[in-house]
């Protein structure tokens, strides 16, 4: 019988992110003060400032709580992750969707909507939960290099001079793919063996939505604490920009479009000693190589009480 966690013992604090669901924030901050407040030993509502880093906001608040919900996008959901997966505690975290894709809410089935995944926290159990590791960093749905990383860099600077608009967002995805001139040089070593590429593009997953979503492969391996790694064929901006539209599509192919890799781990070298690279929606710089891993069951993280399947041994 599944054991339901008891909510009503739980000091319990929100770490929302102020654009998180429809306007900003506000509806969603009050139905967390209408119905978990009165449901939990306390409650506290935390609002960061701009700026501010919600990593270490996270690991101060741990100190003081039982439970810690991060409501937004996966950006804020991989900081609350990362403080929690570093804490090596047993404090538990609530995850209450708020961005555009929501991949790791959907990967727990929690619900897709503030007002499913409050029923959620209602009525929970606590599953272990294995994240992504990059040189430390955690990540939850990907980490990518290449394209996307610049991709994020000419949509943030679009947003900065003209506000965000999703047109400038696809803008920024074609200027980027039509200025692409050099491919990235990897050598990426793989259970002992080195292997070497060039490639306009490559990417660890980490969710098997989101896998599932693209029609790629590799979402079973997901499941069974294993990495995919997909480096795309292309090169160049044409080609690239093709397999680009049959992601979307869902209809990429392994083995047309991308090559896949799947292991435990890999450490990942590029020609430069520091490249951008995107994980979870964020883009930061980061120091060559790259050694990307599992920490399993890092995470306590309540989901629906009722059960919908096993993990896979």
């Amino acid at each position: 019988m599944t054991e339901r966690f008891d909510l009503s013992r739980a000091r319990v604090a929100a770490i929302m992110n102020r654009k998180a669901g429809s306007g900003n924030g506000e509806s969603v901050g009050a139905m967390l003060e209408d119905r978990i407040a009165p449901a939990c030993a306390g409650f506290t509502m935390i609002r960061p400032q701009k700026g501010q880093n919600i990593v270490s906001l996270a690991a101060d608040t741990a100190r003081e709580h039982d439970v810690i919900i991060a409501v937004g996008g996966d950006g804020t959901q991989a900081a609350v992750a990362q403080a929690l997966a570093d804490a090596d505690t047993e404090k538990v975290m609530g995850v209450i969707p708020g961005g555009t894709f929501n991949y790791f809410a959907r990967d727990l089935g929690v619900g897709e909507t503030p007002e499913a995944a409050i029923d959620t926290l209602l009525n929970a159990r606590i599953e272990n939960v294995s994240v992504g590791d990059m040189n430390g960093k955690v990540f939850l749905n990907n980490i990518s290099l290449g394209a996307y990383p610049e991709i994020l860099e000419r949509r943030e600077d679009a947003y900065r001079r003209f506000g965000r608009r999703r047109v400038l967002a696809y803008w920024a995805v074609l200027r980027t793919l039509m200025d692409l001139r050099h491919p990235l040089q990897l050598t990426a070593i793989v259970d002992g063996e080195k292997r070497e590429f060039r490639t306009a593009l490559a990417f660890v997953a980490q969710s098997e939505t989101q896998l599932e979503a693209f029609g790629l492969e590799g979402a079973d391996d997901v499941r069974r604490d294993r990495l995919p790694l997909f480096i795309a064929k292309a090169e160049r901006a044409v080609p690239l920009i093709g397999a680009a539209l049959r992601l979307a599509l869902g209809i990429s192919a392994h083995g047309e479009d991308f090559e896949l890799i799947i292991s435990e781990k890999f450490i990942i070298n590029t020609d430069r000693p520091t490249r951008h690279v995107a994980h979870d929606g964020e883009r930061s710089r980061v120091p060559a190589p790259l050694n990307l891993s599992i920490r399993k069951d890092a995470l306590r993280v309540l989901v629906p009480a009722e059960k919908h399947g096993d993990k896979e041994d």
